[in-house]
């Protein structure tokens, strides 16, 4: 069955959450904790490709033991977010960008690669019926969180025969719920996140789950996130555990940013906010930055803000870097004027509040 002629069967929930119920959660979502009443999956297998395409009760997943994804970590994910808009209609940021990107991730892990108007078609069927999970707050949002598991039941090493491709949704309240403020950052040397040739250029589980020891390091040191240095030099900035990072030199109107390496993930934020600053008459670039260079800018004032970007918090104003024997930077400072510059230009477009000048938008209940 060709990608164009998959159809969505419905199989609404017979146990919907009430308006009352839902109004509850919506009132503070939180973020990953509560869930909508549907998801979507659609199945392959390499003799008959994409098919049976459904939407059905949120609810578990039945795994046979032998599952692939269980035992050699095939799975990748994506995550995309639902805006409501002032009108009551809902539209989703670069839906296109994040379905290549699920094709990349697929083809480095071995899975099928899913067509991107399957991928955008998907998101539409959830808010379909999930419509009112749309939350309405400010800087509230659905988050959407494709993924895809090998799930083949066989325990020879080799690239799963079948695969099944899910959306789940959660609602999720603003990131800042106290306002956008300055955070500090751990410098991880004794970790890596992904190593040339690896996986880090994927969005997949293995990444993530490499970085959480050095993430509780991190935490254990008073920081809200940690910082990787690059796998074969271990000098020059690769990203945060989950997020893209910016350095502003403010007398020069230039906005630097670590050059994509194989290891580092092509952030759909990273790439919006590039995109925005040439908008500016900003000066981009994107390169090699040793994590000296950072810090010989902040002492001489060339470096007047430090960002990180992502789906979830969207732009987060880096307040200080710490690591053993070092701290730079001052977490008491306010963020600074390019940031969050950035950072309202971004929302406004996501939230229709200024013009999308790049198509970027997508409407989701249309």
């Amino acid at each position: 069955m060709s990608p164009s002629s998959l159809s969505f069967a419905l199989t609404p929930s017979s146990q919907p959450r009430s308006a009352q119920e839902r109004a509850k959660i919506l009132d503070n979502p939180g973020f990953g904790l509560h869930f909508t009443d549907h998801m979507v999956s659609v199945h392959w297998d390499k003799e008959g490709g994409w098919r049976d395409a459904a939407v059905t009760p949120y609810g578990p997943i039945a795994l046979d033991p032998a599952a692939a994804v269980l035992h050699y970590g095939q799975e990748i994910f994506e995550g995309i977010k639902a805006y409501r808009h002032a009108d009551g209609s809902v539209w989703t940021f670069r839906p296109q960008a994040n379905a290549e990107r699920l094709q990349r991730s697929a083809r480095r892990l071995a899975l099928p690669e899913l067509p991107v108007d399957v991928f955008v078609e998907s998101l539409k069927q959830i808010i379909a019926v999930d419509k009112d999970w749309v939350p309405s707050g400010e800087e509230a949002s659905l988050y959407l969180r494709p993924f895809m598991i090998g799930d083949e039941v066989f325990l020879g090493v080799r690239s799963a025969h079948k695969a099944t491709y899910y959306v789940i949704a959660c609602p999720a309240g603003p990131y800042f719920a106290k306002g956008v403020a300055p955070v500090a950052i751990w410098l991880s040397t004794d970790f890596a996140r992904a190593a040339k040739g690896g996986t880090g250029a994927a969005k997949c589980g293995g990444n993530y789950a490499a970085s959480l020891l050095p993430q509780q390091q991190a935490q254990d040191n008073g920081c809200s996130q940690v910082l990787f240095l690059d796998p074969a030099e271990g000098k020059y900035l690769e990203e945060l555990g989950g997020m893209n990072v910016f350095l502003v030199y403010g007398k020069q109107n230039k906005l630097v940013t670590p050059e994509l390496s194989g290891s580092i993930l092509e952030g759909i934020t990273r790439d919006s906010v590039l995109q925005l600053a040439r908008d500016r008459g900003m000066v981009v670039e994107e390169r090699k930055i040793a994590v000296d260079e950072w810090k010989q800018g902040v002492a001489s004032g060339d470096i007047t803000e430090v960002f990180a970007c992502g789906t979830a918090a969207v732009i987060t104003p880096i307040g200080q870097l710490k690591g053993e024997g070092f701290s730079v930077g001052d977490l008491s400072a306010p963020a600074g004027d390019v940031t969050m510059g950035l950072r309202k230009e971004l929302t406004d477009i996501q939230y229709g509040r200024a013009p999308d000048r790049h198509g970027w938008l997508v409407r989701l209940d249309a």
